[in-house]
C-alpha cells in the first residue's frame, strides 16, 4: 500500500494548471520513499525529481516501508536522504510524525528522532507534519518523560538544543482540525507549542486534500483563544492576532523564501483573481463533497492509480 494521494508527476500538472490561472500560487513537495529500493535507485529518484519536478520540499513518511515496517531519521538511510537532499539544492524536509497509518508500526511515526537529526543538519530545515500529534493520546499540560504525541516533539527537540531559533517546525495539518472540537486539548497543544518553540516556529495546515473545504478550520481558528486561566496556570502566551497571521501563513512565507506583498501584487490581477471577481457578482456554490463516496468509488480510483 501506497500512503499518498497525490505522486509527483500528479502534483507537477496540477501546479502547471495552476500557474495558467495566475502568479506563483502552488508550491509542491517531492515524497522520497527511502527503504523502497537500493540508495543508489533513491538518489537517482530525487535527483530526477529535483530537476524535473522543482519541489519546495521532500515529504519524507518514516512510518511507511515494506512489509509495514518503518525507518528512523538518525537510520544510514535517513541520513542519506537528508545529505542527497542537500546535496539538491533542496534541504527542506517535511516530516509526517504522529497520526499512525493503518497496518504500519506506530512507534515509526513517534518524534524521538526529530530532535537528534536536527541538530545533525543544521543547514537543513525539518518540518514537522502533524506535530506528532497522536488522536488516541489525550493532551494536558507537557509531560517531559513523554515518548508519543506533541510532549515527545517537545522533548526531543530540548533534548538536543532546538529552541525558538531553530530548524525546525511543527504543522496542524489534521491536528487542527480534530483539536477544535476540543478545546481545552486545543489550548494545551496551541500552547505548549507557543512556549516551547515560539510563534516563529508554528505552520498551519488543513489536511484539505483528505477533508475537503478548510473554511471551518479557518474560521473555528480565527475566533479561538487561549484562555487567561490557562495562561496563568500553564505559563501560555495568549493566541494573540499578531500571532494568529504568523501561524497562518507569515511563518510558511518565511520558509518557501516568499515575500507577501510581493506575491499579492502579482496576483492582484491575474486570472483567478479576475475569475474570483467574476464569481463574487454571481455566486453558485455546490456545497458537493468531492472524492470517493461510496466503496465503489473508493475501489474505481485504486484501480485508476494502479493498486
Amino acid at each position: 500500500g501506497d500512503p499518498l494521494p497525490m505522486r509527483s508527476e500528479e502534483a507537477q500538472r496540477t501546479r502547471e494548471k495552476v500557474e495558467k490561472l495566475g502568479a506563483d500560487r502552488v508550491r509542491i513537495h517531492a515524497v522520497v520513499q527511502p527503504t523502497t529500493a537500493p540508495f543508489e535507485a533513491i538518489a537517482d529518484r530525487m535527483r530526477m525529481e529535483a530537476e524535473r519536478f522543482r519541489p519546495a520540499a521532500w515529504k519524507l513518511y518514516t512510518v511507511w516501508g515494506p512489509e509495514g515496517k518503518g525507518w528512523w531519521l538518525t537510520d544510514e538511510v535517513g541520513r542519506r536522504t537528508i545529505e542527497q537532499g542537500i546535496e539538491l539544492g533542496v534541504p527542506l524536509f517535511a516530516v509526517h510524525k504522529g497520526l499512525p497509518l493503518a497496518g504500519m508500526i506506530p512507534d515509526y511515526t513517534r518524534p524521538l528522532d526529530v530532535g537528534p537529526i536536527a541538530r545533525a543538519y543544521p543547514q537543513a530545515t525539518f518540518l514537522v507534519y502533524h506535530a506528532g500529534w497522536e488522536p488516541d493520546r489525550a493532551e494536558g499540560p507537557y509531560d517531559p518523560r513523554a515518548d508519543r504525541g506533541v510532549d515527545a516533539l517537545i522533548r526531543s527537540l530540548e533534548e538536543n538544543g532546538i529552541g525558538k531559533d531553530g530548524n525546525v517546525y511543527a504543522e496542524l495539518g489534521s491536528t487542527w482540525r480534530e483539536l477544535m472540537k476540543r478545546p481545552d486539548e486545543a489550548a494545551h497543544v496551541l500552547g505548549k507549542l507557543l512556549a516551547h518553540l515560539g510563534e516563529d516556529r508554528i505552520l498551519w495546515g488543513t489536511d484539505a486534500i483528505w477533508f475537503g473545504s478548510p473554511q471551518d478550520q479557518i474560521q473555528a481558528f480565527r475566533t479561538f483563544a487561549i484562555s487567561e486561566e490557562f495562561q496563568e496556570r500553564y505559563g501560555y502566551p495568549a493566541l494573540t492576532p499578531e500571532r494568529k497571521a504568523k501561524i497562518f501563513g507569515r511563518n510558511a512565507a518565511r520558509v518557501y523564501g516568499i515575500e507577501p506583498s510581493a506575491v499579492r501584487a502579482a496576483q492582484r490581477s491575474d486570472a483567478l483573481a479576475r475569475a474570483k471577481e467574476e464569481y463574487a457578482n454571481a455566486p453558485r456554490p455546490s456545497h458537493q463533497t468531492w472524492g470517493p463516496r461510496t466503496r465503489r468509488d473508493l475501489l474505481r480510483l485504486l484501480r485508476f492509480a494502479g493498486h
